[in-house]
């Protein structure tokens, strides 16, 4: 999906007719409702896609996941805190090229201004899914089962909120938020498979040396 997005954002393809369409019936529906909470409600779920906000909470959440792996005698209990900061700094190593590559206008239409990045894909989309998606995961691999589950489904609608609030505020293309729901996603199916190596479970180690030994046999 993202390749085809990507492909049609560059070749100006017909399926940018899907954005037109989703940003005027937005437009519509906006005005015809007329709710100023509406409004700053997405103008707030935005904001929580903002590097100021998403990247202290990504980072804030690898200490006590730091800490429970200590406290739960993991080895490299420390890993949630690189693994954070990689994180952190892979959004805009990701975001930044491909914005200045596509320079595609916002939904206003307006020509990009000289010091201007294009808008797809969404930098805050990006951000909060990576951001809070890796927060949840690490959060995860030492919480028990159930509060996994609880914080994964929370930050996945924590994500939908802050797209949902790009579109609502004519912020962003549809396709733009899209786009980087698909490349987070990439991203953080990546680490969920590589999480239980760079942080393995206590008895990990243990559980081969018995299998090696002549009792384990």
């Amino acid at each position: 999906m993202l390749a085809v997005v990507s492909w049609q954002v560059a070749v100006d393809g017909p399926l940018l007719a899907l954005d037109t369409a989703v940003r005027d019936g937005v437009w519509r529906t906006r005005h015809a409702i007329g709710s100023p909470l509406l409004n700053h409600l997405g103008v707030a779920l935005s904001d929580l896609g903002g590097g100021l906000v998403a990247v202290p909470v990504l980072l804030a959440c690898a200490g006590p996941a730091a800490w429970l792996a200590r406290r739960g005698g993991r080895p490299r209990w420390w890993v949630p805190v690189p693994v954070a900061a990689a994180a952190a700094v892979l959004v805009p190593l990701l975001v930044v090229p491909a914005k200045v590559w596509f320079a595609r206008p916002g939904p206003y239409g307006d020509p990009l201004a000289a010091d201007q990045w294009g808008w797809y894909p969404s930098g805050h989309t990006a951000t909060a899914s990576i951001a809070y998606g890796t927060a949840a995961l690490l959060l995860a691999r030492v919480l028990p089962a159930a509060a996994g589950r609880w914080l994964g489904a929370a930050a996945a609608l924590l994500c939908l909120g802050v797209g949902a609030g790009l579109v609502w505020s004519d912020f962003h293309w549809l396709l733009d938020v899209v786009a980087s729901w698909c490349l987070a996603g990439l991203l953080l199916l990546g680490l969920h498979r590589l999480l239980p190596r760079l942080l393995p479970d206590r008895d990990a180690g243990s559980g081969r040396d018995a299998g090696s030994s002549p009792s384990g046999s």
